[in-house]
């Protein structure tokens, strides 16, 4: 690759060829007059001049006016000027050619100046765009350097933040010495340092600030560095400002959730604390108890302690969903196997209840944690038994659809109101028409909805005002040479 200097001595003999084909030409073929030939030097030296700058079109003029004088004017074929008017004439060209090469240089230099800074806008629009993608602070600042780097082409960048007294580099951000990265902090404009193609400037917020930024390779203008200064101050501002508001709005959610959680476990214990506390006092009372009147107490008392333990495993699971603090003992399993597995935990609960059930053996084995499922499938099912007559089917079925089986579980219940329909897989949340009439802590769903998202499925409902409720869910059908169990 040429180096600058060679590259002007290539130009000049381009340029000296100019000269020498317009003399030529002019003086051996078409032999026209004086001014033409003047004004055709004039014209190829302006367009030197917007092509390789004002040196090299200076060297054009006074090689033009040589040509001219020896050429053109007489006595031809000298040096010497007979009549005063041609000198003149020969000044006033090269004065004009000189004039109009500055001009036209200028101009290009402007053209030039007016499309780098147009390039620095787009890649200043193009960064900004970036800082707006992150919304977390560490992130951002890891990111900065790496996108200057990309967007600008530059060859390095490294960024330091005065309160945390950390730097953060891009590759190859060895150029820049903490110590150089630090003064530039308490600078008030960009510092540039063409020898070593080094740029500092200080990134601050309105008149505090917050740290420094170094750019080694190509040089910036100082607008554009006082731009990104400005851009990355802000953008931190920002990414912290929204880091905060999601650390309240977090906080204000967990108090929602254990103000939702105080309240549900309150009404769910009391109703069964209630009861058992009833049947003991009876029991211990001095009056004597019948033996079937015993009996039927000491049910109650454990049947409700079931319904303890039962709330007290859905609030303990839940925590665990909400926490990520469960393994899922994914293989390929039958959904004809599961669905059963089901309805045999269930058998107790469902008594006569009669339940149509369309699932194929012929399926395709679905990737999934057997344990998991079913108790999903377990949910649905107690959700349907506690929400339709029981004299009413719970009808279960399942199909193959792409890549997942599709699995439903269909009542024939009053249905669900189209606005509570987003409501229901909520933690907590309950039908308003059916809160007091059926038992629940309302985090059957939501269980059943996190343990579904973990296998990478769907769940979802559908739903018929006084025609009954479809629950359905996905699961990713097993792609591995596994038989299922």
């Amino acid at each position: 690759m040429f180096s600058r200097l060679p590259i002007r001595f290539l130009q000049a003999a381009v340029a000296l060829g100019i000269v020498a084909a317009i003399t030529f030409v002019h003086h051996d073929i078409l032999r026209v007059n004086q001014t033409t030939v003047a004004l055709t030097f004039v014209v190829a030296i302006l367009a030197v001049s917007t092509f390789w700058g004002f040196t090299v079109s200076a060297f054009m003029s006074l090689a033009a006016m040589l040509a001219f004088n020896y050429f053109f004017l007489p006595p031809v074929g000298t040096f010497t000027i007979a009549d005063p008017q041609n000198w003149a004439a020969l000044f006033a060209f090269l004065a004009a050619s000189l004039i109009a090469s500055q001009l036209a240089a200028r101009v290009r230099q402007e053209a030039d100046e007016a499309q780098r800074r147009r390039n620095e806008l787009e890649r200043l629009y193009t960064f900004s765009q970036t800082l707006l993608v992150s919304g977390n602070v560490i992130t951002l600042l890891n990111a900065i350097p790496s996108h200057i780097v990309e967007t600008f082409e530059v060859g390095a960048a490294a960024l330091y933040l005065e309160n945390k007294n950390k730097f953060y580099h891009s590759g190859g951000a060895s150029h820049f010495a903490d110590e150089e990265l630090k003064r530039a902090t308490a600078r008030d404009e960009p510092l540039r340092d063409p020898g070593r193609s080094l740029s500092f400037v200080p990134v601050r917020m309105g008149t505090r600030a917050i740290g420094s930024l170094g750019i080694s390779g190509q040089m910036l203008s100082r607008e554009t560095l006082d731009a990104l200064g400005s851009m990355i101050a802000i953008a931190f501002e920002r990414a912290r400002a929204v880091e905060e508001l999601g650390k309240t709005e977090a906080a204000r959610e967990g108090e929602r959730l254990k103000s939702a959680l105080l309240d549900s476990v309150t009404h769910d214990f009391r109703t069964p604390l209630t009861s058992i506390k009833a049947s003991v006092t009876s029991l211990l009372s001095e009056r004597p108890v019948a033996e079937t009147q015993r009996h039927e107490l000491l049910t109650v008392i454990d049947e409700e302690c079931d319904r303890l333990n039962q709330l007290v495993g859905d609030a303990a699971e839940m925590a665990q969903l909400d926490a990520g603090e469960f393994e899922l003992d994914l293989a390929p399993n039958s959904m004809n196997e599961i669905v059963s597995a089901a309805l045999s935990y269930c058998k107790v609960l469902l008594g006569a209840r009669a339940i149509r059930m369309d699932v194929p053996e012929t399926l395709p084995s679905v990737r999934a944690d057997f344990n998991r499922i079913r108790d999903v499938l377990v949910r649905l099912i107690e959700n349907a038994d506690g929400y339709s007559p029981k004299e009413q089917p719970i009808t279960i079925t399942a199909e193959a659809s792409g890549n997942v089986v599709l699995t439903s579980v269909a009542d024939n219940g009053p249905g669900i109101e189209d606005m509570e329909l987003g409501l229901i897989f909520d933690k907590f949340y309950r039908g308003k028409d059916q809160r007091y009439l059926v038992q629940g802590t309302g985090m059957g769903l939501p269980i059943a909805k996190a343990i579904i998202q973990a296998h990478g499925g769907t769940i979802s409902v559908a739903s018929q005002r006084d025609h009954g409720s479809v629950f359905s869910f996905t699961l990713p059908i097993d792609s591995s040479p596994s038989k299922p169990r």
